[in-house]
């Protein structure tokens, strides 16, 4: 319960934090090889020929579902490490008797907790669809869209039913990645604890939540954007035969410009809330009775 109440002051943190880097994100993806130089031309592009709200296309399908993804996601993620830590997936604490949670079962718990994420019916495939088609959207001339509900029904009208489903085993790889993403987290936290007794050693449990979020979120997007591109842009031996190599990583400068920010604020009010909660209480007691 405590994971999934700590999702509302997540979500409002992640609400405020400029996201409009993602529609520049998709463009740079789907767009045709040489249409922008990159990130910075396909912004100036956007904006003179659109525009400054074109940055908000596509702005209403994910502020629906975020919510219930990321309480699906923060939510199972505790109680996923709760029942790792039953299972085994300890090891002794450095200079302590008490035993925590392996860095495996970690990556593992963010395993799960994507996979469990992408079960949301506000977040399955549909939603990615919608806001996929009004990014790309251009110019007025060429817009085929009014709005998501009318992007929704033309899809629906075209492919069927299961053409709000497209790319969705795509998903699923891409979010295997929460595996380095909350695996790496742990790591820089534990990285921070080291520095006791060092120059550095003022850095506290709050800084280091915030630090480790957006420096794990690098590592994520870092794995996790060549599944992101064929998910949305075309097969993996297409992209390789327009792009070479590079083309799985296209979008990946916006993406890491607007990584930092937004997971570094999720999860500095994530870990926080879950520490007034008490749940750090759950995980120690499930330790100690292992």
């Amino acid at each position: 319960m405590a994971g999934f109440v700590s999702l509302l002051g997540c979500r409002g943190a992640r609400r405020h934090i400029p996201t409009r880097f993602d529609t520049i994100k998709t463009r740079l993806q789907c767009s045709p090889p040489g249409t922008y130089k990159g990130a910075v031309d396909c912004l100036l592009k956007t904006v003179r020929n659109e525009s400054i709200f074109a940055l908000y296309k596509g702005a209403t399908p994910p502020a629906v579902g975020w919510a219930a993804i990321d309480s699906l996601l923060l939510g199972s993620l505790h109680n996923y490490r709760l029942f790792l830590i039953r299972k085994g997936f300890t090891e002794l604490t450095p200079g302590s008797d008490t035993k925590r949670l392996t860095l495996l079962g970690h990556g593992i718990a963010g395993l799960f907790a994507g996979w469990t994420s992408k079960l949301d019916l506000h977040e399955l495939n549909h939603r990615d669809i919608v806001k996929l088609q009004l990014q790309l959207q251009r110019t007025t001339v060429d817009r085929v869209y009014k709005g998501p509900i009318d992007c929704g029904r033309q899809v629906v009208r075209a492919h069927g039913v299961l053409g709000l489903w497209i790319g969705f085993t795509g998903s699923l790889a891409f979010r295997s990645n929460f595996f380095w993403m909350f695996g790496g987290f742990e790591a820089l936290m534990r990285g921070f604890s080291k520095l006791d007794g060092t120059p550095y050693a003022e850095v506290s449990t709050p800084t280091a939540n915030f630090l480790s979020g957006g420096l794990a979120a690098f590592g994520y997007w870092i794995m996790a954007i060549p599944a992101d591109n064929i998910k949305k842009y075309a097969t993996a031996r297409q992209i390789l035969a327009e792009g070479g190599f590079r083309g799985y990583y296209r979008g990946l400068g916006p993406t890491l410009l607007r990584a930092f920010p937004v997971n570094a604020s999720a999860l500095w009010v994530y870990e926080g809330l879950m520490r007034v909660l008490g749940a750090e209480k759950s995980i120690l007691t499930a330790c100690s009775t292992n």
